[in-house]
């Protein structure tokens, strides 16, 4: 197992220079755990390839005693990376929920729960398109396509590769278009019932519904609605907390999606959440 001492010390200077260059609103803190909003285009951890703010930066920063809790992980690159109190992780476009452990009894108390699929994740996403269905699961198994930069597909018969189960379910709340190119767009309930590396994303665009400005599975599609990023937020997460009581936490609508929500002329009276 990697050295989590030896990755700490070399997070230093990204806690220094980094982990106090950015803010995350706090949903809930209790003594066991934290809960946090992360905004669109904050990597969860280092990547082994960059130097920039990261949650895990940010945790160091303001709780520098969770140093030594969780698991560290070692990049393609081979570099150690630290990923302090981190459950779980979202993709850097994609905003919302994320829960730290702050002793490492949370940690693996939490951990199990994601791992025995016992959270409850709830998605909004902004897609190209109308689905002809209300609502539909998806169940197709996943593989990696490529490393650096990863990205992942559905896997087709014979191909043998190593895949993984993933089952998505979706559900369309509102239909519309896009008002400068009348693009046909749609809000989508999503909620993943695995937890697999771009998931939500793969299992969309096999849909034929990619996520809005997806730079991986829409490449070369226009980014619709004014966004500038993915168009994924992880609305709600619900799980049990290591006191025993059963929470779900919600991170707000971030500003680009109340924003292309008023392009819906269904969204009057609609509740976004």
């Amino acid at each position: 197992m990697p050295n989590l001492r030896s990755a700490n010390a070399a997070a230093e200077n990204d806690k220094k220079w980094y982990g106090t260059r950015v803010e995350l609103p706090i949903l809930y803190e209790d003594a066991d755990v934290v809960a946090v909003a992360k905004p669109a285009r904050l990597i969860t951890h280092a990547d082994g390839r960059t130097r920039e703010p990261s949650v895990a930066a940010w945790v160091l920063a303001h709780y520098p005693e969770l140093s030594q809790v969780g698991e560290p992980w070692t990049s393609p690159q081979g570099e150690v990376v630290p990923r302090p109190g981190i459950v779980h992780r979202l993709d850097r476009d994609t905003s919302g929920v994320l829960i730290l452990a702050k002793t490492e009894e949370a940690y693996a108390f939490l951990k199990q729960q994601f791992q025995d699929r016992s959270t409850e994740k709830v998605y909004r996403a902004f897609v190209y398109g109308h689905p002809e269905a209300e609502r539909g699961t998806i169940e197709a198994e996943i593989v990696r396509l490529r490393s650096i930069p990863p990205r992942w597909g559905v896997a087709r018969e014979g191909e043998g590769k190593i895949s993984r189960a993933a089952v998505t379910e979706w559900r369309t709340l509102l239909r519309g278009a896009d008002p400068r190119t009348a693009d046909t767009v749609a809000y989508l309930e999503v909620k993943p019932k695995t937890g697999r590396t771009h998931q939500i994303r793969v299992h969309l665009k096999y849909l034929n519904h990619p996520v809005i400005c997806d730079p991986l599975y829409a490449k070369g599609r226009p980014c619709l609605l004014g966004f500038s990023r993915t168009a994924l937020h992880a609305l709600s997460l619900a799980l049990t907390l290591p006191s025993g009581e059963r929470r779900r936490f919600e991170a707000p609508l971030p500003e680009d999606f109340t924003r292309a929500l008023a392009y819906f002329p269904e969204a009057k009276g609609f509740s976004p959440a």
